[in-house]
């Protein structure tokens, strides 16, 4: 709602801003156009044309005073909208007596496509009065002008009707085009500008998560040492014991989070190779299995015992793999299972991440940063995982979410397989136990 109203705010703003823009300018063609007459009538010029110049100057004379009328409406900054298509129809009432293709640019600036197109039917239909007019008497040439120089019959009419239609038309579209162009540009520079801002954003985040995973880290070490030291010691109480299992679990969900904040803060370029999926898949379960001692939480793998040989950067997808195991985790109550499949198929290699939790919403923004659905989450994990898979996109790699069989959000990777079968060692993530 209240992004709604911002974005509102901002549009309101940008057009009362191009209708004070369009009044300045209106008021510069006025004066220029007054100041045109009064040379040229001094001069003596145009005092052979008193009735012409009579409409000259009611016209120019109507403009100073809707101009004026728009200020001060413009002043109450209430609807606007309507203002500008005041504009639009009331310039093409006011100046169908010398040039109203002009109009139509007007109407661009202010609406977009459908202003000049408006306008444009405005001073067509307009003309069309005119010209109506003349055929059937309702107006008249000028007196100080010779009537020879009307065209008042509808032979003679159809041509400059035509003529101006055409013109017009062509005004219109072209303006509406280049009005359609400047918006669409003008959104994308807003995208880039705020991609921009992000990457600052996230290049800060780097330099902070650098220097806080070098602060953090190795206090972090030294409590953790300290911690499984102080648990072999006989003299304690299964309450104490309880309780150092429980500053070890912290310690290395605050590991985790540093490292997370590193990975998504810092990406790296993959470098692909054949890497042993099914391998990777035991090494990461096996290590789940020990940080999820006290938890209740049963990590097992399901899947060939042979090779799945797929094209990845090994360590990167480690992490992948890991990260959602331990969201997995996170999302299941004790009791429950987390199962890690491996699915060879012809040109793939299908990697999966089954939990028995909430599953997830359709509408759920799970891999933007920051973003969770946990008390005690700070949504950079599965941002890891997007960030790395999205590099692998290139490779063929594929990140979805399905309902998992049983409940609970079924977390899917699918890789190129490479069929070179070239054996990679892999190694499971470091953490502090």
């Amino acid at each position: 709602m209240e992004l709604g109203i911002r974005s509102s705010s901002a549009r309101d703003h940008t057009l009362a801003w191009r209708i004070a823009w369009i009044t300045a300018l209106r008021l510069a063609f006025l004066v220029l156009l007054l100041g045109a007459t009064a040379t040229l009538y001094l001069r003596g010029e145009l005092a052979r044309y008193p009735f012409s110049l009579r409409i000259v100057f009611v016209t120019i004379g109507s403009g100073f005073a809707l101009a004026a009328m728009y200020a001060v409406a413009l002043r109450s900054a209430r609807r606007l909208y309507e203002l500008a298509w005041a504009q639009i129809v009331l310039d093409q009432l006011t100046w169908t007596a010398i040039v109203y293709a002009l109009t139509c640019l007007v109407g661009a600036v202010l609406v977009g496509v459908r202003g000049a197109l408006g306008a444009a039917a405005i001073g067509i239909g307009l003309y069309s009065l005119l010209c109506a007019g003349f055929l059937f008497g309702w107006v008249h040439a000028p007196p100080d002008q010779a009537a020879a120089s009307y065209a008042v019959d509808a032979p003679q009419l159809t041509y400059p009707l035509l003529v101006n239609t055409l013109g017009v038309s062509v005004v219109a579209l072209l303006s509406g085009y280049l009005a359609e162009r400047l918006r669409l540009t003008g959104g994308a520079l807003q995208v880039a500008t705020a991609r921009a801002q992000e990457a600052e954003r996230l290049a800060v985040l780097g330099r902070i998560a650098a220097g806080l995973a070098h602060e953090i880290r190795n206090p972090l070490g030294s409590i953790t040492g300290s911690i499984e030291m102080l648990r072999e010691s006989p003299a304690l109480s299964p309450e104490d014991r309880r309780l150092c299992d429980i500053v070890q679990r912290e310690a290395r969900r605050l590991n985790d989070l540093v490292g997370d904040m590193v990975d998504l803060s810092r990406p790296r370029t993959p470098h692909p190779e054949a890497t042993d999926v099914t391998a990777l898949a035991r090494e990461v379960v096996a290590l789940a299995s020990h940080a999820a001692r006290g938890s209740d939480v049963v990590v097992r793998y399901e899947g060939p015992v042979t090779e799945a040989v797929a094209r990845c950067d090994g360590a990167q997808m480690r992490q992948v793999l890991w990260n959602l195991v331990r969201n997995a985790m996170q999302a299941s109550s004790a009791g429950s299972t987390v199962t890690v499949r491996v699915t060879i198929e012809d040109r793939s290699v299908l990697l999966a991440v089954d939990d028995q939790g909430p599953g997830v919403p359709a509408d759920a923004r799970i891999f933007d940063d920051f973003f969770t659905t946990r008390t005690h989450g700070a949504g950079i994990g599965l941002a890891v995982v997007r960030r790395i898979l999205d590099d692998h996109g290139p490779m063929g790699a594929r990140l979805s979410v399905e309902q998992a069989t049983g409940g609970g959000a079924s977390f899917r990777v699918t890789l190129s397989r490479d069929v070179s079968g070239l054996k990679r060692s892999v190694r499971p993530p470091a953490l502090s136990d």
